[in-house]
């Protein structure tokens, strides 16, 4: 696919949408001149009203008609395009046909998933069908699962430009604020609501290693529980289950599956919330324990369903542009290696978590898979951001003022969580 051989570099899918609508607001305050930039979505008048509000480099940008339950519409669409990003979810509703499209056009695809049946699904139909077309199909490119896997990516450099051998334990501990996500919401129901009624899909989303690209040869290391309870560490912080876990971890592991397991091949990686210190951070810590179970609950009972519907944000919305611009994220992984070094790595940035710093993420990806070719990993199908994006996609995160760094610890007591992780793993983090 040569740089003049598609009609449009970029090509927004859901540009009407809550999220569309930022991500193309970046690229048009982001993207180099000469950048080729389209937007599309099932209604012309609901894309031509968003480009009229973007940026005033954007408002002249073609405008696509594509439908996610229209084939031939999406068909055109990827074969127009070098890049086809898609904001259009729940994705297990949604996503499929629009991967299929490009994989089967040799389109780069990216999108916001955090959606662990929808990305097994697509991995089992189309990786194949695009390592042969050439498309690299990018999944998880917002804060599900970019910082998560960028400051993995960022540590395993550092570590392996120390020599200092392969990771051995990764505890990443996230803390935010920002607004609560509708799609997120939606996406969360969606896969509680298939797992009620489909034990295999209750069996996939508990498998640390649902997205691995070979399931068997994974190695037999107890993996760090994704709902663990509520646990102090040595610092003094409380922490408590991540809402994110149980996609961001599974990348990371297909990320490390994917690199021949460069990162180490008995790592254990895990993630929890970072909630504070004293009694403060107790309360907090089994107060968001108690209620993420609870909330997970009421999503598989239809009456209770029904009440959260009346009080949670639907798919589509987002919070004011107070709350995106004041918002901010930062993950801190503290690691361990085989050998037993002590590292940090820290991914963080500005802006909400779920809207100002995913538009960023997402947009900077699109622009990475559209103009940096030459530079990206070499690999197509069912991608990671690390893995198919990489480095330059990390480079291009701090050029837009996101923080991914790792440094050598000198402490003696790291983690000193005992109560995060299955019987017969606890205290892999000790001491």
């Amino acid at each position: 696919m040569t740089p003049d051989s598609r009609d449009h570099d970029i090509v927004v899918f859901g540009a009407s949408g809550f999220v569309g609508r930022l991500v193309a607001a970046h690229l048009a305050e982001h993207a180099p001149d000469g950048a080729r930039i389209a937007l599309a979505g099932r209604s012309r008048e609901k894309v031509e009203r968003a480009r009229a509000e973007l940026p005033l480099r954007g408002q002249d940008w073609p405008v696509l008609v594509a439908d996610a339950s229209d084939a031939a519409s999406l068909a055109t669409m990827a074969g127009a395009a070098r890049v086809v990003v898609s904001t259009v979810g729940p994705y297990l509703r949604h996503g499929l046909p629009v991967v299929e499209a490009c994989a089967r056009a040799g389109t780069h695809y990216a999108d916001l998933t955090g959606e662990v049946p929808f990305l097994r699904q697509a991995i089992d139909r189309y990786d194949d069908v695009a390592r042969v077309s050439g498309a690299r199909l990018v999944h998880c490119c917002g804060y599900d699962s970019i910082p998560s896997d960028l400051a993995m990516l960022t540590l395993h450099r550092r570590v392996e430009a120390d020599g200092v051998g392969p990771l051995g334990h990764v505890l990443t501990v996230a803390q935010a604020r920002g607004g609560v996500s509708g799609g997120t919401v939606a996406s969360m129901r969606g896969i509680v609501e298939l797992a009620a009624r489909d034990a295999s899909v209750r069996r996939l989303v508990a498998d640390p290693f649902a997205l691995s690209p070979d399931r068997a040869a994974e190695p037999d290391t107890p993996q760090p529980a994704d709902f663990p309870g509520p646990s102090r560490l040595a610092d003094g912080r409380w922490v408590a289950p991540s809402p994110m876990a149980s996609v961001n971890t599974r990348v990371v592991r297909r990320s490390n599956a994917l690199q021949g397991w460069a990162y180490g091949r008995e790592l254990r990686y895990g993630e929890v919330a970072g909630v504070g210190r004293g009694v403060g951070g107790a309360l907090g810590a089994f107060g968001l324990t108690a209620g993420m179970g609870l909330a997970a609950a009421a999503f598989a009972v239809p009456p209770a369903r029904a009440l959260l519907d009346r009080v949670l944000p639907d798919a589509g919305t987002g919070p004011d542009e107070e709350t995106r611009r004041t918002g901010w994220f930062r993950m801190e992984l503290r690691a361990v290696t085989a050998a037993g070094q002590r590292y940090e790595a820290v991914a963080a940035g500005p802006g909400d978590p779920g809207y100002a710093a995913t538009a960023v993420m997402l947009g900077e990806s699109a622009l990475a898979l559209a103009l940096d070719g030459d530079r990206l990993p070499d690999a197509a199908g069912s991608l990671t951001p690390a893995t198919g994006i990489g480095d330059v996609l990390v480079e291009r995160l701090r050029d837009a003022g996101h923080r991914y760094s790792a440094t050598l610890r000198r402490v003696q007591r790291y983690f000193g969580m005992q109560t995060c992780y299955p019987s017969g793993a606890g205290g892999m983090f000790a001491g």
